[in-house]
């Protein structure tokens, strides 16, 4: 495999320092712009778990009594620590994974920071009980308290978000933490831990990357490990339930998504059609996002008009680049890895074989860059969409996770709530449409964790983010990271 001419190697933070792995193997990061190895980081074993959940074993004593303020204190200067690193965090996030610099810079640290102050301000709230009436001789009340050690399993396309909204709220419940990052993606994880080592007492936050067989398996199934929060694929969260099915223990599993942007006649096309290009497939990140807008569902009527609005958007150079990923004008970056590469062009080859029509896109890898190099080597797929007459072609029904999407017409609001609804995923949705009426009416019948109207994407703090079916259930909140025991005194 080919380097670059500086590699860096990082390495595992356990107990609140930085620690060497048992194997002393390392694993390669590639830089999907280039397809060269530019960091590498530790493969751990599971004598490396088990010491990352003794250490967090060893701190949820204290830091479960810690006062909330404390708590909320040393969370406010993890987001400190994070304002203040964001350019490095976020080249970092851009070499692992080819997220584009613009967005990591400016979309994702300022979200990061927000996040680890809003988890500060649920920190003195979010573990408050309650009192209950349950009758004139007996006093009845609630105590909410935290689960103990947690184990997060984060995914390579948003390592530092997943990192943070597992970590953040976990801590502010007053449990301990040990984050497993994607070893696909895991150095801006890594270097984020190094940095918040001084934030919290030893062994309240740990780091530690490996694969899922070496390390994955050890985590979850572990006897110390009071609960698991996945952000990853359904196969994933099958491994994760038959490892703890021995001794079963709550998950939050946030899995993949097959959403509808469904775009209705009399809706405002110029903004739908941004929507798409920026926040919902298109997106700076090649759209692996799990709630990706990849099935287009349009109104027959205005079907022709969105297709070639797209067109024109995606093939606009002064608003669409593809190019260097720390090159601030760059607006979408390549696919992560090799691997989801590969089955990105494989479906890209697969949907004309189904009957689907390709629109526009379809290229890949060097063929994008003939003039350039030193980007011929990376792992390239262009804005493709096609168009299909049927929601049950496989490129329809099977989560791609890239810049692929499928424009299906439809004629009803009641043959669009049909077409959405099939599907075995169901973690978001969009709807277009100037109709207040029928915005009401399809939140209502949309099954998906999450809709939006005349937006796509937003998310916040004091929204529960979460799926339906196969989209996996639970949130990462403070209230999914603390129990509520119930107290009844006779008196």
């Amino acid at each position: 495999m080919a380097v670059t001419t500086e590699v860096k190697d990082y390495q595992n933070l356990i107990g609140g320092c930085l620690q060497p792995h048992a194997s002393d193997e390392f694993l390669d990061s590639i830089d999907p712009s280039t397809g060269l190895v530019w960091a590498r980081v530790p493969k751990s074993t599971e004598e490396d778990a088990n010491k990352a959940v003794d250490a967090a074993k060893r701190a949820f004593a204290g830091w479960k009594t810690a006062l909330p303020a404390e708590r909320a204190a040393r969370l406010r200067q993890a987001a400190s620590i994070i304002s203040a690193n964001g350019a490095e965090l976020a080249a970092l996030e851009t070499k692992g994974n080819g997220w584009v610099i613009r967005e990591t810079t400016y979309g994702m640290i300022p979200v990061l920071v927000k996040l680890w102050e809003d988890a500060a301000s649920e920190a003195t709230v979010g573990g408050r009980g309650q009192t209950v009436p349950t009758g004139p001789s007996s006093f009845s009340y609630t105590l909410r308290e935290p689960y103990g050690v947690i184990a997060g399993i984060a995914p390579w396309n948003a390592p530092l978000f997943t990192f943070s909204i597992k970590a953040a709220y976990a801590l502010a419940a007053g449990n301990t933490v040990i984050i497993k990052p994607s070893e696909m993606a895991a150095a801006s994880s890594l270097r984020l831990a190094e940095l918040l080592a001084d934030a919290f007492p030893p062994g309240v936050l740990n780091v530690i990357c490996g694969t899922g067989p070496d390390i994955g398996t050890a985590l979850v199934s572990h006897p110390d490990v009071a609960k698991v929060s996945l952000t990853g694929s359904g196969g994933t969260a099958s491994a994760i339930a038959q490892a703890t099915a021995g001794k079963p223990k709550p998950l939050i599993l946030e899995l993949g998504g097959k959403s509808a942007n469904i775009v209705f006649e009399d809706a405002d096309l110029d903004r739908a059609t941004e929507s798409m290009a920026t926040a919902s497939i298109f997106t700076g990140n090649a759209g692996q996002i799990c709630v990706g807008g990849s099935r287009i569902l349009v109104q027959r009527k205005v079907f022709d008009d969105v297709a070639d609005r797209l067109r024109k958007r995606m093939q606009d150079l002064a608003l669409h680049r593809l190019g260097h990923t720390l090159d601030p004008r760059t607006t979408m970056g390549p696919i992560a890895t090799k691997a989801q590469f590969d089955k990105v062009r494989s479906y890209i080859d697969l949907a004309p074989t189904e009957g689907a029509t390709l629109l526009f896109g379809g290229r890949s890898g060097a063929e994008l860059f003939p003039g350039s190099p030193d980007l011929s080597g990376g792992y390239w797929v262009e804005p493709t969409l096609f168009a299909a007459d049927s929601n049950r072609l496989r490129v329809c029904q099977e989560e791609i996770f890239g810049p692929v999407a499928v424009m299906i017409p439809f004629d009803t609001e009641e043959e669009a709530v049909r077409l959405a609804n099939d599907t075995e995923f169901g973690l978001a949705a969009g709807v277009w449409t100037s109709c207040l009426s029928r915005a009401h009416r399809m939140t209502a019948l949309l099954e998906a964790g999450n809709v939006w109207v005349n937006t796509y994407a937003r998310v916040g703090s004091d929204l529960p983010f979460g799926g339906v079916k196969n989209s996996g259930f639970g949130t990462d909140s403070i209230g999914e990271y603390s129990r509520e025991k119930s107290c009844v005194i006779e008196l």
